[in-house]
């Protein structure tokens, strides 16, 4: 089970690597400006208008920004489907907080709780959970009979059906996301360092930056936080297969290491997505990991200030985390036809191309990977760039689980020196694997 979990990750790294290599060869070092409107003939022609009108159809979905902006871009997105599909179908969009991953916990609870929305945005980890309630429906009638299917690469599409035992397919793609370093040129100056090219010059730019205020880097020690500490523990040659390794262990204790020895910030036990966020713009971390869906509002705060590498690299080993964001349909869900178009339209419609463009996220659409928008973003070219070491956590009934709760907890204990690093490796690969 465990090798199969392996393969899977790295089939979906591959994929997602010669997708994107392919689409973007011309690739220039510009970001595109956020206020400038994408070229009308840029955009994928939208499939939504034509076919039977429904009866007057609600479809709820649940979703989770990263930004106020985000909720705006999306509730534009919404808007245009209502206008546009022509077939009588008004979408409801309800924001739910990501919350280091208590989003997943919640739509848990409300799917078993009879309150589950018609669609939502979904991570594949969580998968198997839900399919072991019947919470979920299947997709894959719905995509064989769909004029689109081939702007979704079908190996991500076997990919996806392979998290379950059943051969079924239950996620509709909508972006991916590899996480990377962003950095403050302006502190890296000062420092008088350049942008790090092994794992060793990153624990020591780390050490370097921390200086007259500033720290080196922007730990997320609470929810949310195990992707980019899984950087640590592969570069030092552990995995999640065992985390018990000495290797695990030292990539462990290197990841204590830079907290006790101050450079991250106190909070950093504590903090998640909005703390490391706050603290990079506002200068009080030089580095912090996230994703490219960040990307837009670091430029609007910081302009040039801001740019980006490729977690570095290690005669150990070398990992960064593939984020995922799909989306699913509630099996409790009246209207499945109805629930399957506005699905589609953020798949590979309108919908695909303003959420990728504007928020700079990695698209599943073939079509879109080919735009402008997409080949010129220098943020994207660095998503590309970790594309190839880019991996998943293991999907196993115990992830969502072991990430909401036991990996924070865990994590701080260890960081605040209650425990060891051996003693936090053993307690995360007995949980993980129970």
């Amino acid at each position: 089970m465990r090798n199969m979990k392996k393969i899977l990750a790295l089939v979906l790294a591959l994929v997602l690597c010669l997708s994107l290599l392919a689409g973007c060869s011309n690739n220039s070092t510009d970001t595109p400006s956020e206020d400038s409107a994408p070229a009308s003939d840029a955009a994928p022609a939208d499939d939504t208008g034509d076919g039977e009108e429904y009866p007057p159809v609600t479809i709820t979905h649940w979703f989770w920004p990263d930004s106020d902006r985000h909720i705006e871009i999306f509730q534009s997105m919404v808007d245009d489907f209502n206008a546009t599909n022509g077939k009588n179908i008004t979408v409801v969009a309800e924001v739910h907080p990501w919350d280091g991953g208590q989003y997943s916990e919640d739509l848990f609870t409300a799917a078993m709780g009879g309150g589950a929305p018609d669609t939502a945005g979904f991570k594949l980890t969580s998968t198997p959970l839900f399919v072991a309630n019947n919470l979920l429906e299947p997709l894959d009638s719905y995509i064989d009979a769909w004029e689109k299917k081939d702007d979704i690469d079908p190996d991500l599409l076997n990919t996806l059906r392979g998290v379950t035992n059943d051969g079924n397919l239950y996620l509709m793609p909508w972006n991916t996301q590899v996480l990377y370093v962003y950095y403050r040129p302006s502190m890296f100056e000062a420092a008088g360092i350049e942008v790090p090219t092994t794992y060793e010059e990153f624990l020591e730019a780390c050490k370097l930056c921390t200086r007259d205020g500033v720290y080196g880097y922007g730990m997320r020690g609470g929810k949310g936080g195990q992707e980019p500490w899984g950087s640590f523990i592969h570069a030092r040659g552990g995995s999640f297969e065992d985390l018990t390794t000495p290797e695990s262990i030292q990539g462990m204790q290197d990841f204590i290491d830079l907290f006790q020895n101050g450079y991250c910030p106190p909070s950093a036990p504590n903090d998640g997505f909005n703390e490391i966020m706050a603290n990079f713009q506002s200068g009080v971390n030089a580095m912090t990991i996230q994703h490219i869906g960040s990307y837009t509002n670091m430029v609007e705060a910081l302009g040039d200030d801001v740019d980006a590498f490729p977690f570095p690299n290690s005669p150990d080993g070398r990992w960064t985390s593939m984020g995922d964001t799909e989306t699913v349909m509630f099996a409790d869900c009246e209207n499945k036809e109805a629930a399957f178009e506005w699905i589609a339209y953020l798949a590979a419609g309108k919908g695909q191309f303003t959420w990728c463009t504007e928020t700079g996220n990695v698209p599943v659409s073939l079509s879109v990977r080919e735009t402008p928008e997409i080949q010129e973003n220098k943020f994207m070219k660095v998503s590309i760039e970790g594309a190839p070491f880019a991996g998943i956590l293991p999907v196993l009934d115990t992830t969502t689980e072991w990430i909401n709760n036991v990996w924070p907890a865990t994590v701080q204990q260890a960081l605040l020196g209650e425990i060891t690093a051996e003693e936090a490796c053993k307690k995360l690969q007995e949980e993980l694997y129970k």
